[in-house]
């Protein structure tokens, strides 16, 4: 995670291209402006903090931070109690504070994608898809029946309109 921490000002990527590729792409420069590819891609010439990429990345980001928030509160109730967590978002997804993390990291690609964001993206993925298959062994070990059941109807990581419907009509 601390790959996406970009520094506020001039990512890496555009200081060590940057006046390799400032003259062939003019919003590519070593300005905190500059650095900003995929307006570049799509011919973006306003403000790049108000680009459709930045507003999209803006809505990843503050939408991570929040399922990761909501995430918690559920799954502290549930182990201060015992219980398997399977209310508020675990009720969509067994993993919502994973899909947070990976929704503030696609957030961060869509501000400013760097080298190393580019490629420690599908790494950290990765991780937390084998992470997530640790911790449902161990969750299956402790709750048994009650974790297969939850497993069979809920998805890993990808919400699916059956199981959003099946939550509203619970809420």
């Amino acid at each position: 995670m601390a790959l996406f921490t970009e520094m506020y000002g001039i990512p890496l990527t555009v200081y060590l291209l940057g006046s390799w590729l400032g003259t062939r792409f003019p919003l590519l420069r070593n300005t905190h402006a500059g650095g900003h590819v995929w307006n570049d891609l799509i011919g973006w010439t306003g403000d790049p903090h108000l680009s459709p990429f930045h507003l999209a990345s803006y809505l990843a980001i503050g939408g991570g931070f929040w399922v990761i928030a909501a995430g918690w509160r559920h799954l502290h109730e549930a182990a201060q109690t015992g219980r398997l967590a399977t209310t508020g978002p675990y009720a969509v997804v067994r993993h919502p504070q994973y899909d947070g993390f990976l929704l503030v990291m696609i957030g961060f690609l869509l501000q400013w994608p760097t080298i190393p964001t580019l490629i420690m993206f599908p790494v950290l993925a990765y991780v937390y898809a084998r992470l997530a298959r640790t911790e449902e062994r161990d969750v299956a070990r402790r709750f048994g029946h009650l974790w297969d059941e939850y497993a069979r109807g809920t998805p890993a990581f990808i919400p699916n309109v059956v199981t959003i419907r099946q939550h509203r009509t619970r809420v």
